[in-house]
């Protein structure tokens, strides 16, 4: 766990090798064990100094999240966190000098262990990252990490790297003075060494422990401290809306801990965390955003006994946005494209914007020519048929038309390998019935990318009635070979995530008809916690489009079909007067040219607005578009629709944006808990209609006293 070894010249090196780990992470054992190793050579008067390092392709990975999850009281971490604080005290204050060398990626406490040493050596590896992620998972750094980072570069430099979880290269952390020196990959012990023997490392001590010390960048009661602190805070209102206590606390813990020492200043951090382990939103987002996405990235349900496919050729249907977004990532993780559509022109036109996107990431320094071209090349473009032949799988993202999904599924099919994958990319028509159309429905599967593909981590995949298990794990394949998340749903109408996701939107558009006020609407879809409020994303989506998907809808459940606001607003709107969304310029919302957007003033005409008496609060429309999605989450998971409540949150959080501080649909309801939620549908219902029933499954969970998960 921790290897220690000394040389000639009396260098000790403490290695960190967790067993049974691909990477390093802190621990209560592998913690204990670094402590012990550090006080053996700092008590040890032949030890001249000491090299913190790894026997891993990293240096540390970050804390285990399992541990801090099992500590039961705000109290139990703040114990801990106090003496892994002295600890590291004690080491930097021993009077030995202490050099880290890393040879990959310091993250969370990783980075923080390194700034407990004197000197930082990075090996010179692209695939490298540093910084302190632990607000992404709704927590801070506990580690110390909000009190040396901003004494060692500013809080002007250091606020942002916390707050956002930024990752940084080793050359931009070293510009930055995180990082001392970048040296060639296997040459950084080297370096450290040398450092160490040098007469730089002779009674070294910390900037903060130097007499004299002062903040870089000037000290909190400067005008440029006043004001920084100022604009951050109200930043951090405007972005957060106040749902991420994480972001505050660290705000809080380099503003109060700059104005003492650094061991006070510890102190405070220590406070600050245990309440951040505690708090349900960091619970929210470390059981979705880390174990849920983990489980499903390592395809945790994938049917067991079908051996791992390895794709080298894929088709893809359909060379629009969507479809050159697919090809994009495919190319990216070294896989061939066929990308074909009606005409070769159109064919080009999708490779094109795959083109102008990397050449993008080239302007930006992120990519470089040569690689941009490389991936380019694996892209051929093409509108006949026969060059599908060869193609493992093949993926269309045609118009959502039955008819034409249809004939481009006969057509693939008449010239694919009888064991080739056909995958559609549709986002609402149930896969059984698009696989009517094929010769071979065991070898025809959803697989729902979100646009833009090329960006966007999540891919649903939906398993028609029969779709076999080989299949379905290959396709899980092919969805971790070009690097996505994906969660396994049932056929339905509009699957999981359009379906829920149609909620959102719906509730947005029947409180319109009730009178409120569109710019109360969407300013609480925004406080709500979702990334756009419910009108504007329907912009952003197609007026249209949302007028398409119910008329078909529709048509296909004839009297069984349930009209809704959405239908009704669209019809108005999109069909009536023509105001289509965004891409037109205008829809809920005018865009003029060069100019903001705003709501229609012509909106209010066709929905009269309610006096501001007559106005909900703010707080009853969140709850309506946050329990509405909940609602129909659960009745998703009655249905069969879902497999398990973990896939409802990831996919809710990577698919479209539910707050990840919520934890997901389930994860609210987990959060709030069953039997409070039972009682608020239930007010719901009777006062909005039956789109708030309290589903089955959920009043048996309030009576049986089950819950949607552990923790």
């Amino acid at each position: 766990m921790m290897n220690y070894s000394v040389d000639a010249d009396g260098i000790a090196t403490v290695e960190w090798d967790l067993p049974g780990r691909s990477q390093n992470v802190m621990n209560g054992d592998s913690t204990e064990a670094w402590v012990t190793a550090m006080d053996k050579a700092i008590a040890d008067p032949a030890i001249k100094g000491i090299i913190v390092t790894s026997a891993k392709k990293d240096f540390i990975a970050g804390g285990d999240l399992e541990m801090l999850l099992a500590m039961k009281t705000a109290k139990q971490v703040f114990e801990w966190t106090g003496e892994f604080h002295k600890a590291c005290r004690r080491f930097e204050t021993a009077g030995k000098p202490i050099a880290c060398a890393m040879p990959g990626s310091a993250l969370g406490g990783g980075l923080e262990i390194a700034m407990t040493c004197h000197y930082r050596v990075a090996a010179d590896n692209a695939k490298a990252r540093f910084g302190l992620p632990e607000a992404t998972l709704g927590l801070l750094p506990g580690g110390g990490g909000t009190q040396r980072l901003p004494r060692l570069i500013g809080y002007a430099a250091a606020i942002p790297l916390m707050t956002e979880g930024k990752k940084i290269k080793a050359d931009a952390a070293a510009r930055q003075g995180i990082i001392h020196a970048v040296v060639p990959a296997g040459t950084e012990r080297e370096a450290a060494k040398a450092w160490l023997l040098s007469d730089a490392a002779k009674g070294v001590k910390q900037p903060w422990d130097t007499k004299g010390y002062k903040i870089p960048g000037g000290g909190l009661a400067t005008p440029n401290g006043m004001m920084f602190f100022t604009a951050a805070n109200a930043m951090l209102r405007d972005k957060t809306y106040g749902n991420y206590p994480a972001q505050k606390h660290i705000l809080s813990c380099v503003y109060e801990g700059l104005g003492t020492d650094i061991d006070t200043g510890l102190k405070i951090e220590g406070r600050y965390f245990a309440a951040c382990v505690a708090s349900p939103e960091a619970k929210n987002m470390i059981r979705s955003l880390f174990f849920g996405i983990q489980e499903a990235n390592k395809l945790a349900t994938r049917p067991q006994g079908v051996p791992t496919q390895k794709f080298t050729r894929i088709g893809m249907l359909g060379a629009g946005m969507m479809g050159a977004g697919i090809a994009m990532s495919t190319a990216t993780a070294g896989i061939e494209v066929v990308l074909l559509d009606r005409t070769q022109e159109d064919a080009d036109k999708g490779k094109a914007y795959a083109i102008k996107q990397w050449t993008k990431l080239c302007e930006k320094g992120r990519m470089k020519p040569e690689e941009a071209q490389a991936l380019a090349a694996r892209i051929h473009t093409t509108a006949d048929y026969a060059e599908l032949r060869g193609c493992e799988l093949v993926i269309e993202a045609v118009f959502e038309s039955r008819e034409i999904k249809a004939d481009v599924t006969k057509k693939t099919e008449a010239v694919i390998a009888a064991d080739g994958i056909f995958a559609s990319n549709t986002s609402t028509l149930p896969i059984t019935g698009l696989a009517e159309a094929s010769a071979r429905p065991k070898n025809f599967i959803g697989l729902h990318f979100f646009s833009p593909a090329e960006k966007m981590p999540l891919v649903e995949i939906i398993m028609g009635k029969e779709t076999s298990d080989e299949t379905l794990a290959r396709s899980m394949d092919y969805v971790k070979a070009i690097g996505k998340t994906p969660i396994v749903v049932n056929d339905s109408r509009g699957f999981y995530t359009s379906r829920v996701f149609g909620t959102y939107v719906n509730e947005g558009m029947a409180l319109l008809e009730e009178g409120v006020n569109p710019v109360l609407i969407d300013k609480a879809g925004l406080i709500a916690g979702m990334p756009v409020g419910p009108l504007a994303l329907a912009d952003e989506v197609a007026i249209d489009l949302v007028l398409k998907i119910a008329k078909q809808t529709e048509k296909d459940l004839g009297a069984a079909y349930p009209m809704n606001a959405s239908h009704r607003v669209a019809e108005k709107l999109a069909g009536e007067l023509g105001r289509v969304g965004k891409k037109s310029g205008k829809g809920f919302y005018d865009y003029p040219e060069g100019g903001q957007k705003h709501i229609w003033p012509e909106l209010a005409k066709h929905y009269p607005v309610k006096p501001e008496s007559e106005q909900p609060t703010v707080a009853q429309i969140v709850e309506r578009l946050i329990m509405v999605q909940a609602a129909d989450t659960v009745r998703c998971l009655e249905e069969g629709v879902l497999k398990a409540p973990i896939d409802a949150d990831v996919g809710s959080i990577l698919g479209w944006g539910f707050p990840p501080f919520r934890g997901g649909p389930l994860g609210w309801l987990h959060t709030i808990g069953i039997d409070k939620a039972v009682a608020d549908l239930e007010r719901l219902e009777k006062a909005h209609g039956a789109r708030f029933a309290v589903p089955k499954r959920l009043r048996d969970m309030a009576t049986k006293g089950e819950r949607f998960f552990l923790v």
